[in-house]
């Protein structure tokens, strides 16, 4: 049996998928990843990206023989590893009810990974006292990225998660994902429109218009070839935008507001440990925490 590691991370072979209503959403896909890749999809709205981020988590079924992660159709050989985390959760109306934040880390397993979560709420800037019905939409997508990436992944699938964060957690997130696919053999498809501050991030990127693949290739490869597109200033005037220098400031900006407030810990927040094991399942009763645990797994 081939070793895991060495398989693609995803490999698509002849791809198509069509609506229920007749309608063509993806045209005939082929494309390889490999592992420690992370790959940006672009493409405008009802280009496909959602589409294919459900079919690559097992979410929809496609065709057999032409969707394989490391080697597995998601759908047909579920297994764990594969995390999809979509914009639909945070406006699930079980969560946003009265919930304590520990008592939807421990759903998902909060101390099976002691080390992982606590880097996580850090990384996120996640507060335990929350209540899940007091906090912001940005809170909460926060909330559902720890809960999501609590569970080390092999293939991690983002559609459009981070457009709730402000920039510096963004950032902090987009390095982290960055160290996990450094350090290990696991791959990461994000799909966005804020592109800002990821020209250096994606070893990867594609690029679907209208359910057709246009474009996909490593970004050192793409840039080379767009490279009129970044030509240097013409008589001291640049043809690019100054949303790098904007993002700059940004991070500048919100680095120093964090410092002024100092980090959780030294605000005496809550720590896990602080946290009775009562209040880490809020006293649910079995059924209803079952339903809160089903709703805020990954898969």
């Amino acid at each position: 049996m081939a070793d895991e590691s060495t398989l693609p991370a995803i490999e698509l072979r002849g791809l198509t998928y069509v609506f229920p209503n007749g309608v063509v959403g993806l045209h005939d896909l082929n494309l390889s990843l490999p592992p420690h890749s992370r790959t940006l999809m672009i493409g405008a709205n009802g280009a496909g990206k959602s589409t294919l981020l459900r079919l690559l988590a097992g979410r929809t079924l496609a065709r057999a023989g032409t969707i394989s992660l490391r080697g597995v159709d998601p759908f047909r050989s579920p297994v764990e590893g594969i995390t999809y985390l979509g914009t639909e959760w945070a406006s699930n109306p079980v969560v946003r009810h009265d919930m304590p934040v520990p008592t939807l880390l421990a759903s998902v397993g909060g101390d099976a990974y002691p080390e992982r979560r606590d880097q996580l709420l850090e990384i996120l800037d996640v507060d335990l006292s929350w209540h899940m019905n007091a906090v912001s939409d940005g809170e909460r997508r926060r909330v559902q990225l720890v809960m999501g990436l609590l569970r080390p992944w092999h293939t991690l699938l983002l559609d459009e998660v981070t457009v709730d964060l402000d920039v510096l957690v963004r950032a902090r997130l987009l390095a982290f994902l960055r160290s996990e696919t450094e350090s290990r053999p696991c791959a990461v498809v994000y799909a966005s429109h804020i592109f800002d501050g990821l020209a250096d991030w994606p070893s990867h990127i594609l690029h679907l218009h209208l359910g057709r693949l246009l474009v996909a290739d490593t970004t050192p490869v793409i840039l080379a070839r767009h490279a009129d597109l970044l030509a240097p200033p013409t008589n001291g005037v640049s043809s690019l935008n100054p949303n790098s220098l904007l993002l700059n400031l940004a991070l500048h900006w919100l680095e120093a507001d964090l410092a002024d407030r100092g980090a959780r810990q030294d605000i005496k927040r809550l720590t896990w440990s602080d946290i009775a094991p009562m209040d880490k399942t809020g006293g649910l009763a079995s059924n209803s925490f079952n339903e809160y645990f089903r709703l805020s797994r990954a898969r």
